[in-house]
């Protein structure tokens, strides 16, 4: 069986990360990404240098005919998908809840909570026996704050990786059965450009002197998780949360 695997928002910060080890390990490569043409175009090449075939999709995965799509095209170039990978995220600037507007919660659970789900679904339409497949391994991309609620921040963000987690759980055991596994990490503390989007690209640096090890991760040490959690190594791992923040 030939080894497709889907990043959502793959074209940068651990998603990139993650199509750059899938690479070596063999895998058919499709990366997807909402906007930056520049950066998935980058990173295929750097996907393509290292021999294993790649393509990048754009699609917005909170939009379900959209996942529709880019699912079809992958089933016509690569074949069915055999990993799934849901990194695509977003977070707004740091706010308090009494501040929050209904257009950012929306937006927030739709990206979060509501696209993981679907493109999940549709992996399972492939992945499951119920429909022909033969098996698969979903790595859901959540975070710390689901732990620690980011008070003052983002408990928004929070909630929604709170809602991924139990959503990892519950799947995992609906699907065990069948040859599916179903995991997550849950990064924190990482230098990517993601902090931009909360309005504060010196997140990490400033939050070290609170981090257990002292320094902040990087999009590598969270790729390394989630390859091994779709690998045959992690074979008897389902509804299982690898933490990468650092001891907090």
């Amino acid at each position: 069986m030939e080894k497709v695997i889907l990043i959502t928002g793959g074209s940068r910060g651990i998603g990139a990360a993650t199509a750059l080890l899938a690479a070596g390990e063999g895998y058919r490569v499709c990366i997807n990404y909402r906007s930056d043409h520049v950066a998935a175009k980058r990173t295929c090449a750097q996907v393509r240098e290292l021999g294993a075939q790649v393509m990048s999709i754009q699609a917005d995965v909170s939009d379900e005919a959209q996942i529709v799509s880019l699912f079809a095209r992958i089933d016509a170039e690569f074949g069915p998908v055999t990993a799934l990978v849901n990194n695509a995220g977003t977070v707004a600037e740091a706010s308090r809840v009494e501040d929050m507007s209904e257009l950012r919660l929306l937006r927030i659970m739709k990206t979060n909570v509501v696209g993981p789900i679907l493109c999940a679904k549709h992996a399972v339409l492939r992945m499951s026996p119920r429909h022909g497949g033969k098996g698969g391994s979903i790595v859901n991309v959540s975070s710390v704050a689901a732990r620690l609620g980011s008070a003052g921040e983002y408990v928004d963000y929070a909630a929604s990786k709170g809602a991924l987690d139990t959503f990892t759980i519950g799947l995992s055991r609906e699907l065990a059965g069948g040859g599916i596994r179903v995991n997550a990490v849950r990064p924190g503390y990482i230098y990517t450009d993601f902090h931009a989007l909360s309005g504060d690209p010196q997140r990490v640096s400033k939050l070290e002197p609170g981090i257990p090890m002292g320094r902040g991760g990087v999009a590598e040490e969270v790729a390394e998780a989630i390859i091994w959690l779709l690998s045959e190594k992690a074979s008897y791992a389902t509804g299982t949360f690898i933490d990468l923040g650092g001891g907090r």
